[in-house]
C-alpha cells in the first residue's frame, strides 16, 4: 500500500490550467498537515502550498492567486488547482505527508510558451 499518489500532472500552454491529485492511504489527510512541493530540472525542491489539519492553507507568494490546495475527505484526497500556469511553473509537483516526512513519487507538470 502506497500512503501517497499523485496523479494529474502533463502538458499545457502557458496560461492554462491543471489539477492534481494526491490519494492517500493507510491514514487519513485531514489528520495531517500536507504539503506540496514542486522541483524544477537542475534546481532544489521547494514548498508550494500547504493545507493544516483544520482546513488553513498557506501559499509561496509566487503561487498566490493562482493555485488552490483543496482537500476531500470523503475520498482521502488532497488536490492542487493550478490556474493561470507559468513556463517557470515547470516542475515535478509532489504531496507530502509532513508530519511523517512521506513523500509521493510526484508527478510531471510542464507549461509550454
Amino acid at each position: 500500500q502506497v500512503p501517497l499518489v499523485e496523479s494529474g500532472g502533463g502538458l499545457v500552454q502557458s496560461g492554462g490550467s491543471l489539477s492534481l491529485t494526491c490519494a492517500g492511504s493507510g491514514f487519513l489527510l485531514s489528520d495531517a498537515i500536507m504539503t506540496w512541493h514542486r522541483q524544477a530540472p537542475g534546481k532544489a525542491r521547494e514548498w508550494v502550498a500547504t493545507m493544516a489539519p483544520g482546513g488553513a492553507t498557506f501559499y509561496t507568494d509566487s503561487v498566490k492567486g493562482r493555485f488552490t490546495i483543496s482537500r476531500d475527505d470523503a475520498a482521502n484526497t488532497l488536490y492542487l488547482q493550478m490556474n493561470r500556469l507559468k513556463p517557470e511553473d515547470t516542475a515535478v509537483y509532489y504531496c507530502q505527508n509532513f508530519d511523517t516526512a512521506t513523500w509521493g513519487q510526484g508527478t510531471q507538470v510542464t507549461v509550454s510558451s
